[in-house]
């Protein structure tokens, strides 16, 4: 028996009926589609989705999106809140709609969230060669812009022909439910094949369930890194994005208080252990704490747990200075199970870590080498608690809140299950340091490819996500400029978030890096350009509160610490999307890590700041290690 459908058609009905199922939890795999609707797509998807939703309106819903990249974040932003067992399928026309969306999936790939891409494509035909928005290629006629989605996508297919559909969807399914090689999966459909009708079998439309597995450790792996941990006496946890992915926190913490080892946190990974936790260290790396770091530098044993050991985690390799330090690496996928040379342990981070515990008995660490870990911790606490809350002189000299005192404010009057959403700029350094998590799924920042503009968009998809919760969209004027569209998608589907907008009249966080490499922060402060030429005149008049407010979304201007806390509580009241403008002070930063970045400078200069840095900068690479000393000790 067969069905006469479009391409499109087909593919719409078949995405309504995938299912993705853990331990024996089952649930749509595509929650909905997000799109923007132009001439290569609207007789096509456009179409069938109209087609879909007029049949029921809750196989496939769609949501009118204001901007291609922005969309492909706010699926990664639910992908990630399901924990990467739902996402939505992204729909753009021909030409420039398609392309905005590679950014999109290079962020996905990255962060190795699960995103369906569905960009338009030319005539399969080419009957009408070159058609509106093509790009011809002199030396081969079967390419198009889309293959550009090659290199960020972890499965690309373009679909010339219908015969081609079923097997390119069970490939995409295949990788949207992989935890080793989810990311970006791109479907290319030209525009002409979309409108074609075929005849599908009727088993192509049953529903179909996507199991994902829990990978178990090797026993002789397992022994392994029993015997590394028993002979450790400085180890240190560093948990990754995977501890959530694969639902590992009470592993985790269980894992810690019987073993007493500190664990420290990537962006990706923080929340794995309540901030307040006695194992908890906080943040580690160039934007880590004190306490994390200088357990880092002298530990004799890394354990990472589903972290693919960025340069931001790892200090730029400078971050473990023991000269033995070796590194057991519990991941999923084996690319970043063997990262500094460590002993793979190629695995589901939640059953490895009950392997681990139960093989490991009774053994802990010194009691001595908690107590310290502690000790480190309170005082690095110290220091948070004066960032929140400076002093009244300090206050009443400088005028205008800190990056810090709004962070610390929002923290601080916020429920545990609320979630703080960041991506770019000096904010997610600063809430990686300082933010209390207190809820596994309460931070959600985007530093995995921490593009601009990710904000809003991400917060949309938290919300959809978890619609249950708060959602904070902290957000400087630099990204928000760049991506505010979306708080029209916000107003149309009243899905809440709170987006906190700081106006620090610039690119700050890029600013304080051009100052620390000599370049005198230029170019990133909004001045106006002067008669000299030069962009250095009065901040840009840009009002941003009027701004948010012709979207229709309610804007409160704070500003005093009274006025923000104020905000924050009726913000929490609120029941569709709502603003907090705040201006702070972009020249006092939060405080330091401890740590290093490696960033090059300039090696010849007439200029004195930029010959300083580079002197610096030639200092701090004496740190760098290659990690290479082999995990289980041989030589």
């Amino acid at each position: 028996m067969t069905v006469r459908l479009t391409v499109a058609q087909a593919l719409v009905r078949f995405l309504s009926v995938q299912y993705s199922e853990r331990d024996g939890v089952r649930q749509r795999l595509i929650a909905g589609s997000l799109g923007i609707f132009g001439h290569g797509n609207v007789a096509g998807v456009g179409q069938a989705l109209l087609q879909s939703e007029l049949e029921d309106p809750k196989a496939l819903p769609y949501i009118l999106a204001r901007n291609e990249q922005a969309m492909v974040h706010t699926a990664v932003a639910f992908a990630r809140t399901r924990d990467r067992l739902q996402t939505y399928a992204c729909t753009a026309s021909v030409g420039p709609g398609s392309t905005n969306m590679v950014t999109g999936a290079a962020l996905a790939t990255i962060n190795r969230l699960p995103v369906l891409i569905l960009p338009s494509d030319v005539f399969a035909t080419r009957v009408a060669t070159p058609v509106l928005q093509e790009l011809e290629s002199f030396g081969a006629g079967d390419v198009s812009v889309n293959d550009a989605f090659r290199p960020v996508s972890k499965y690309f297919d373009r679909v010339w022909r219908p015969e081609q559909l079923p097997s390119a969807l069970m490939n995409a399914m295949r990788v949207l439910t992989d935890p080793v090689e989810t990311g970006a999966v791109t479907l290319a459909l030209p525009q002409d094949v979309q409108a074609e009708a075929y005849d599908w079998p009727h088993e192509l439309f049953a529903e179909r369930t996507w199991y994902v597995a829990r990978p178990l450790p090797e026993a002789s792996i397992v022994d392994k890194a029993v015997d590394l941990l028993r002979t450790a006496q400085r180890p240190l946890i560093v948990a990754g994005g995977g501890v959530h992915y694969s639902g590992a926190e009470d592993a985790l913490r269980e894992f810690a208080e019987r073993t007493g080892i500190p664990v420290s946190e990537t962006q990706a990974g923080k929340g794995s252990l309540s901030y307040d936790h006695p194992q908890s260290v906080g943040a580690v790396g160039s934007t880590g704490t004190t306490a994390a770091n200088a357990l880092a530098r002298d530990a004799d044993l890394v354990i990472g747990i589903g972290t693919r050991y960025s340069d931001f985690t790892s200090a730029s390799r400078t971050a473990f200075q023991n000269p033995q330090v070796k590194f057991l690496n519990i991941n999923v996928a084996r690319f970043d199970s063997t990262k500094h040379a460590g002993l793979p342990v190629v695995a589901d981070a939640r059953e490895a870590l009950v392997s681990l515990g139960s093989a490991l008995g009774e053994w802990s660490v010194d009691a001595k080498y908690t107590a310290a870990a502690q000790e480190l911790t309170r005082n690095w606490n110290g220091t948070v608690d004066a960032v929140f809350r400076p002093s009244a002189e300090r206050t009443a000299a400088e005028g205008l809140l800190t990056q810090g005192e709004v962070i610390g404010t929002v923290n601080e009057l916020s429920a545990a299950s609320d979630v703080v959403v960041c991506a770019a700029g000096s904010m997610p350094g600063d809430l990686h340091k300082l933010w209390r998590t207190r809820d596994p799924k309460g931070y959600h920042v985007e530093y995995g490819y921490s593009c601009m503009g990710y904000e809003i968009a991400g917060g949309l998809g938290v919300r959809l996500g978890a619609p249950d919760r708060d959602v904070f969209v902290l957000v400087g004027d630099g990204s928000y400029l760049m991506m505010s569209s979306e708080l029209a998608t916000a107003v149309q589907e009243n899905i809440k978030i709170i987006v906190v907008l700081v106006q620090n009249h610039g690119f700050a966080s890029i600013g304080a890096l051009s100052e620390s490499l000599g370049s005198q922060r230029f170019g990133t402060a909004y001045r106006k350009r002067t008669g000299d030429g030069r962009l250095d005149g009065d901040y840009l008049p840009v009002d941003l509160a009027a701004n948010v407010r012709s979207f229709g979304v309610d804007v409160i201007d704070v500003h005093s610490r009274t006025d923000l806390e104020q905000a924050i509580r009726t913000a929490k009241a609120a029941t569709g999307p709502i603003a907090i403008h705040v201006t702070t002070d972009p020249l006092i930063g939060g405080p330091d890590s401890d740590s290093w970045w490696d960033v090059p400078v300039s090696e010849v200069s007439e200029l004195q700041t930029t010959q300083a840095a580079a002197a610096s900068y030639e200092e701090s690479k004496k740190a760098q290690r290659p990690y290479l000393s082999p995990a289980e000790g041989d030589s």
